[in-house]
């Protein structure tokens, strides 16, 4: 069932919540599975990549150790920039990763650290996308 619809993990039973490759199976299918999975997935680098591929928001599920990991969280930010909002503080300041995400989404910028807030070209970036 998951295969089709990664969904359906909410109605697994939570030993199978655990279970790492049907969890990568669901999280293929829709990132917000994530959200279902058992915590020590949440952690795994390889399952949370795989989510926020596929929706980039499912970052709100990672833990929290995986919320500073760079190329994650630039993964995330690519495909939904308002996923800069669950990624760590440090990575809210890098001025590469948050034009990424005002590319994407340009009201991400309400997300970024402050000194970038008064930074022309992002601000220009996110006028450009949002309005």
């Amino acid at each position: 069932a998951v295969r089709q619809h990664g969904w359906s993990l909410k109605w697994a039973a939570d030993p199978l919540k655990g279970d790492r490759e049907l969890v990568l199976e669901a999280v293929r299918q829709t990132g917000w599975a994530l959200g279902l999975a058992a915590f020590p997935l949440r952690a795994d680098r390889e399952v949370v990549l795989e989510a926020v591929r596929q929706a980039g928001w499912a970052l709100e599920w990672a833990a929290d150790p995986l919320k500073g990991d760079r190329e994650l969280v630039l993964e995330a930010v690519r495909l939904d920039g308002w996923a800069l909002c669950h990624a760590a503080d440090p990575l809210k300041g890098d001025r590469e990763l948050v034009l990424e995400a005002v590319r994407q989404h340009g009201s991400a910028l309400a997300w970024a650290a402050d000194p970038l807030k008064g930074d022309r070209e992002l601000v220009l970036e996110a006028v450009r996308q949002h309005g």
